[in-house]
C-alpha cells in the first residue's frame, strides 16, 4: 500500500480530534504535501511530528500551544481563522479520539514517528512554586508577565502604553485615541479636582497617573510590583516634569499604608489577586479611600457563555500569560465590593470594547513582528500573538467580560448626583 500523504493524514487526525469537524484551515506539511483549506482561508504548517505528539498527549488547547509556540507549527494568514481548531477542542476539554476513525491512521502516525514519549514543555511554559497570592509568589508571577522588556511592550501597545481596555467612539477610532478616552473615562468618573489625592493600584507604566496630574491636578501615587514598569514609569514622570505631582512606587496593594486618599483606581488589576484574596484586596481598598471617596474597578469577568470551566491550570493563559490569574463573574465583583461596606453606584459593561482593543494590539505586533521576534525572541512573540488572538475571540463571543465599577466608600455628608452623568466628554476637566 502506498504511503499516504502526511498532510492528509494530519488533517484525518484532526478530524477525529474534533468529532469530525470540518476544517477552516488548510494544512501543509514536512514533506511539502497539502490540504487546502476553504477559499481565502489560512494554512496551518506542521513542520514536524513532533507537533501531533504533543496534540496526541495534550488533546485541549495545551497540546496545540505547545506545539505552535515551540515553533512546530505555524500559522501563514489570519490568526483567528486558524483558532477556529482550538476553540473546538476548547468546547470539548475530555476528548476521547474516536477509535473507529483513527484505527486506520495508526500505521501511519507509527510511520512518521508521533509515538513515543512525551516531549518535555517548552521552556516558556511557567510553573509558579510556593504559597500561591503569597507577596513573594506575586511577584513571581507579575514578573513572568510583564517583565519581559518595555521595548516589547512599546512595540504592541503603542506610544500610549495603556495595557488595558481601551474606550472606542466607533470600530474605526485608533488605538492611541481610543486609550486616551479611557484614561479619560477612568478620570471623570472618579469626580477628579485639583489637590486631590489619587492612588493608582497596579499603575503598569503610569500612564493614568500621568493624565490625571497633567489634566485634572491631581497628587497621584502608583503602585506596581513590576521592577520594569516602575523604571519607565518614573522615567516617564520625570520627562513629563510631573515628578511634583506623581510617585511612582514599587510596592504591593497589600502594603500601602499612607491613606486617606480621596479616589482610587484599579485597572486591570483584580485577575492577578485571586478569589482568596479579593476580600483581603477590597478591604484594603477600602481603609484607604477617604469617607465620601470613589472607587473605580475595572476588571475582566467570566462572561455568561463561558461555558464548562476548564481546570485552570491546564489553561494556555495560566501556563503561558498569567500564571496564578483568576478570573469571577461580574455579581462576585460587585459582592465582594459590597461585603467591603463599598456602596455600588455605576457598572459599565466594555466588552466589545476590548474585542477592539486586543485586535488592534495583534494589528501591532503583526506590523511589528520582525522587531517584536529580535526584542524577546520567536516564542514569547508567538505566545502574545496567539494569547491576544484568543482573547478577542473570547470577547467577541462573550465567554469573557470587562466591566468598569463605579463605587463609594460612603460618609453622610457626601452627596451623589441624582442622574447618572455623561463621562464620555471631551479630555480635561478642572
Amino acid at each position: 500500500m502506498p504511503r499516504r500523504p502526511a498532510a492528509q493524514v494530519v488533517a484525518d487526525l484532526a478530524t477525529a480530534l474534533t468529532g469530525g469537524a470540518s476544517l477552516p484551515l488548510g494544512i501543509r506539511c514536512w514533506d511539502g504535501t497539502a490540504v487546502p483549506g476553504p477559499p481565502g482561508s489560512p494554512t496551518l504548517v506542521v513542520s514536524t511530528p513532533r507537533a501531533l505528539r504533543r496534540i496526541i498527549y495534550a488533546r485541549d488547547e495545551l497540546g496545540l500551544a505547545r506545539a505552535y509556540v515551540s515553533g512546530e507549527l505555524a500559522i501563514e494568514g489570519d490568526v483567528f481563522g486558524v483558532l477556529e481548531l482550538p476553540d473546538a477542542l476548547a468546547e470539548r476539554p475530555s476528548l476521547t479520539l474516536d477509535r473507529g476513525a483513527v484505527r486506520p491512521l495508526l500505521t501511519d502516525l507509527l510511520r512518521v514517528g508521533v509515538f513515543g514519549r512525551p516531549l518535555p514543555p517548552p521552556a516558556e511554559e511557567i510553573r509558579m512554586r510556593g504559597l500561591r497570592h503569597s507577596l513573594r509568589r506575586d511577584r513571581a508571577a507579575v514578573s513572568s508577565h510583564y517583565d519581559v522588556g518595555n521595548d516589547f511592550y512599546a512595540l504592541l501597545l503603542g506610544p500610549t502604553l495603556v495595557y488595558s481596555c481601551a474606550y472606542f467612539a466607533t470600530p474605526q477610532t485608533s488605538l492611541d485615541d481610543a486609550q486616551v478616552a479611557k484614561l479619560d473615562l477612568v478620570c471623570r468618573k472618579l469626580d477628579l479636582r485639583p489637590g486631590m489625592r489619587l492612588l493608582d493600584v497596579g499603575c503598569g507604566w503610569g500612564s493614568l497617573v500621568l493624565h490625571a496630574a497633567a489634566n485634572y491636578g491631581v497628587h497621584a501615587v502608583g503602585v506596581t510590583i513590576s521592577v520594569e514598569q516602575a523604571d519607565l514609569a518614573r522615567r516617564r514622570v520625570a520627562k513629563a516634569g510631573l515628578g511634583d505631582r506623581v510617585q511612582i512606587r514599587l510596592q504591593d496593594y497589600r502594603e500601602v499604608s499612607d491613606g486617606p486618599y480621596d479616589a482610587v483606581a484599579s485597572v486591570g488589576m483584580a485577575e492577578h489577586v485571586g478569589r482568596a484574596q479579593l476580600p483581603v484586596y477590597a478591604a484594603g481598598l477600602h481603609s484607604l479611600l477617604a469617607p465620601g471617596g470613589r472607587l473605580l474597578h475595572h476588571a475582566i469577568a467570566r462572561g455568561p457563555d463561558a461555558g464548562a470551566e476548564r481546570s485552570d491550570a491546564r489553561s494556555f493563559v495560566n501556563r503561558y500569560v498569567f500564571p496564578d490569574g483568576e478570573l469571577q463573574s461580574l455579581a462576585e465583583h460587585v459582592g465582594f465590593l459590597e461585603r467591603a461596606g463599598f456602596e455600588v453606584r455605576d457598572v459599565e459593561g466594555l466588552r466589545q470594547h476590548y474585542a477592539l482593543t486586543c485586535r488592534a494590539w495583534v494589528a501591532n505586533l503583526e506590523a511589528g513582528w520582525a522587531e517584536a521576534v529580535r526584542v524577546v525572541t520567536p516564542a514569547p512573540a508567538r505566545v502574545w500573538r496567539l494569547y491576544l488572538a484568543g482573547a478577542a475571540l473570547a470577547f467577541e463571543r462573550r465567554r469573557v467580560g470587562v466591566n468598569q465599577i463605579l463605587a463609594t466608600r460612603p460618609a453622610s455628608q457626601a452627596s451623589w448626583p441624582l442622574r447618572r452623568p455623561d463621562w464620555s466628554g471631551a479630555v480635561g476637566g478642572g
